[in-house]
């Protein structure tokens, strides 16, 4: 979709809007966390004391204390949400409740800009929604709500929503920020501005641009971009019109599983570093592994710049309204569209072994492994090379995001009635969503020397001298993963969802139930590969990679076309005791369609059907009780229970998952306000188990893979005048790497402590460390058990190690 595309169609748009412009209280301004406005997965507006679902929102304040690297650490800090903040930028696991990651992205919970999702699908392979999102200046507060009516008030987020909300400008004000990396390079902008224009219109504009290495040794400079935001929104006697929008186009290095050496055993394994290689604070990323060539989606030469990283490039614009149309009757919409593409490179670990080994695993007995480029270009790669011999065998996964356009549109009619001595809030809704997902894996594999400071490529010469590699390339394909896995697929989803919710209060009781058909198709079609020999560098001679070329098998293109529906329902109740205590309790049951990953799985028949309907759409029931306090300490405490369950594909390990899940648990969080000291903190104790595995029946019985029974964080603080010190930490207990529950992977604390100081009442300075401990904390692992009582290496991911940032903000 072009950009004059884009405009011509918000022109000729209808003002439309979702949910009324609440004004955004500060934290002074808020009494307590009660008394919050929600306006996150339920029908009009209402207070976190009055809602019978569980939300928790962020404010500005709050997201700068705590030294989050990226979007996703943010979310970690979120009771009740697990969020595996490993990729970098994005690509971050996330989920809820207990309700499993079986591949990656956000599959069951849904990421929104002011209450419209940011992608339609949030666990796309290689596009999650959090790569094409971005926290910064423009951001007024991050509300997330777990569970409850999120099952009927959005598409395809049964596990709740994470509403990312934006500034208007409705009141004057702004910020400018400098932040720069103390012990790793990256330097960052944010600004925004808003304020009144003129009689009854307002407008905010703002974003961020930063570069810098990231914060890991990449070698060059691994993240550049950034994005600006604006709004203008005209206010009438009976409602509002708001005009927004969006560009962002950033790079940013995306951190996949590498070497990471395991003792001990299985039931208690001793995780770290390798000689020459720390996976927490290097990356297999070189400056001299900075391009790579191959054939691009059409089967035409192509190089690839791996410095692109996660690559999102959005353009967006919509239109909100609301307006009261006389005798109680209200109308809300809001509508988005956006022309989204990009890529996304990096190199995956696919297997480690010496370097005598992967010679002769490539070149056959008596071949030799040798420098390809750096400064020991040509000599013999030695078995004793970094401290630990070992080579990567890379499968660089490379894809080109042709378009991810995607629209939505949420229409509400509202009005209340008089009825049995309250007041009932009706809410009829239709939500239209479309969703494009075209994109080429171009993947190719290569050889890696397992070092952390811009590691050489390697080549491999057979007994005969004959080099079976070139530049370290062995194959224009995924060699290391049977030549897998090079695909072309183009498909359009789209979403219809009329929708209704009613919600009747009666003094202290609020009683509230919600129902939510949607429909979807898919239309399109998608293509795999073949192998074939080729002359790609155009020399004449057919060297050992170019027996190996992957490319698409365009005479087998293979339709789609199939669709779906299913029913989602929500009944929830809230009982005021008194002004500082309520009780609530909530029964939902939501779907989520299955998108893109389905595409690999037998499911889909030859004529482009699918095989069998449940493996279209996976849902989820869920069961909440919970009790709310105010007083001198705030507390909020839910118990809970889901079913899940699951059809799903994951790229790295090339499995299927067909199964059904539950998870029980208690969620608590608590606020605390004495004199100058602040705290607000987090508990989850999640039981899970997995209760049927059509694929793997040995696993029923066992945990899900990476589900800690308890996740914790929590925020303390103490202002003395001008002068703010405090810490953040998270913490998870231990987990299991697989769902066949061998390895463990080990809990940990991550203690991020900040400092402030106020030079003026408008300039400020900020010291923040994250991970100051420099802890080892493994988030997940390909292998799911090793041999006990030896030296292993695994591939897995970890958190960052220690970086440090001061920042300079000036508010006004």
């Amino acid at each position: 979709m072009s950009a004059l595309a884009l405009l011509a169609s918000l022109a000729t748009t209808h003002a439309q809007a979702q949910t009324a412009p609440a004004p955004v209280p500060t934290q002074d301004q808020q009494a307590t966390a009660l008394d919050e406005i929600v306006v996150t997965g339920v029908a009009g507006s209402s207070t976190t004391l009055r809602s019978s679902v569980s939300v928790t929102t962020l404010n500005t304040e709050a997201v700068e204390d705590l030294a989050v690297r990226s979007t996703a650490e943010i979310f970690r800090t979120i009771p009740g949400i697990r969020s595996e903040s490993s990729g970098g930028e994005g690509n971050a696991n996330i989920a809820v409740r207990g309700i499993p990651i079986s591949t990656g992205g956000a599959k069951f919970l849904q990421i929104q800009e002011d209450g419209l999702p940011v992608l339609e699908f949030g666990d796309i392979a290689f596009g999650n929604a959090d790569i094409f999102t971005r926290y910064d200046a423009t951001i007024a507060r991050v509300q997330a709500v777990r569970g409850g009516s999120a099952s009927t008030l959005a598409s395809n987020s049964p596990g709740g929503i994470i509403n990312l909300i934006t500034e208007t400008g409705r009141a004057q004000g702004g910020s400018l920020a400098l932040t720069r990396g103390l012990d790793f390079d990256t330097t960052r902008g944010d600004f925004q501005v808003g304020g009144p224009i003129g009689e009854g219109l307002y407008g905010s504009i703002g974003g961020f641009y930063r570069t810098g290495e990231g914060a890991r040794d990449a070698g060059y400079t691994a993240e550049e971009g950034g994005q600006i935001r604006a709004s203008i929104t005209r206010e009438f006697e009976t409602g509002y019109v708001r005009l927004t929008g969006k560009y962002l186009n950033d790079k940013a290095i995306g951190y996949l599983p590498s070497p990471i050496r395991v003792t001990g055993t299985n039931g208690d394994p001793d995780w770290g570093p390798l000689p020459g290689y720390d996976a927490s604070d290097q990356t297999l990323h070189s400056a001299l592994f900075r391009r790579a060539v191959g054939l691009d989606g059409s089967n035409g030469p192509r190089v690839s710049e791996l410095e692109d990283g996660m690559n999102p490039e959005v353009l967006q614009g919509g239109l909100e309204a609301r307006f009261d149309l006389g005798s109680g009757w209200a109308l809300e919409n809001r509508f988005r569209i956006a022309d989204a593409s990009g890529g996304f490179v990096s190199p995956f670990t696919a297997g480690v072994a010496s370097g005598a080994a992967t010679a002769t695993q490539i070149g056959g007995a008596g071949a030799t492994a040798r420098y390809a480029n750096g400064p020991n270009a040509g000599q013999s790669f030695p078995a004793d090379a970094n401290g630990n011999g070992l080579v990567a065998q890379v499968v660089l996964f490379d894809v080109d995001i042709n378009d991810f356009g995607n629209m939505a549109n949420d229409l509400r009619l509202t009005r209340d009635f008089d009825v049995g001595g309250g007041i009932l809030s009706a809410t009829f809704g239709y939500y239209r969503a479309s969703q494009s997902i075209d994109m080429d894996w171009l993947w190719n594999a290569y050889l890696l020397e397992v070092r952390g400071d811009n590691a050489a490529l390697i080549d491999v010469f057979n007994a005969g001298g004959v080099p079976q590699t070139q530049l370290g390339q062995v194959a224009f394909g995924a060699s290391f993963f049977g030549n897998c896995c090079r695909r072309s697929y183009d498909v359009d989803y789209d979403i219809d969802a009329p929708y209704a919710a009613l919600n009747w209060e009666a003094g202290n009781l609020i009683l509230d139930a919600s129902l939510r058909y949607d429909s979807g198709s898919a239309s399109g079609s998608y293509a795999d590969g073949i192998v074939t020999t080729r002359d790609i560098s155009g020399d004449g001679v057919i060297q050992a990679p170019e027996r190996q070329v992957s490319v698409i098998d365009f005479a087998n293109i293979r339709p789609v076309d199939y669709e779906w529906d299913y029913v989602s329902w929500s009944i929830g109740a809230n009982y005021r005791i008194n002004d500082d205590v309520a009780v609530f309790g909530r029964a939902s049951r939501g779907g989520r369609a299955n998108a893109d990953r389905l595409l690999f799985s037998p499911s889909i028949t030859p004529s482009g059907d699918i095989l069998d309907d449940d493996a279209a759409v996976d849902m989820v029931e869920q069961y909440e009780l919970g009790v709310r306090y105010r007083g001198p300490v705030q507390l909020f405490a839910t118990a809970f229970f889901a079913t899940t369950e699951e059809t799903n594909f994951e790229a790295t390990s090339q499995t299927f998952t067909d199964a059904e899940y539950e998870a029980r648990g208690i969620e608590i969080e608590a606020f605390w306000n004495h004199g100058d000291f602040d705290f607000t903190g987090g508990l989850t104790w999640t039981d899970a188990e997995i209760v049927r595995d059509a694929l793997n029946p040995a696993n029923v019985g066992n945990t899900p893979r990476r589900q800690a029974d308890w996740v914790y964080q929590a925020t303390g603080a103490y202002s003395f005048g001008p002068l703010r010190i405090g810490a953040n930490l998270i913490g998870t207990t231990d987990s299991f790497a697989g769902f066949n529950n061998g390895l463990v992977l080990p809990g940990y604390v991550i203690v991020n402590p900040f400092v402030s100081y106020d030079l003026t009442d408008d300039l400020s300075v900020a010291l923040n460390v994250n991970n100051v401990f420099d802890e080892f904390a493994v988030t997940e692992s390909e292998e799911g058990s090793i041999i006990d009582n030896a030296t292993n290496v695994v591939r897995a991911r970890t958190l960052n190690g220690r970086t440090a940032t001061v920042a300079l903000r000036y508010r006004f």
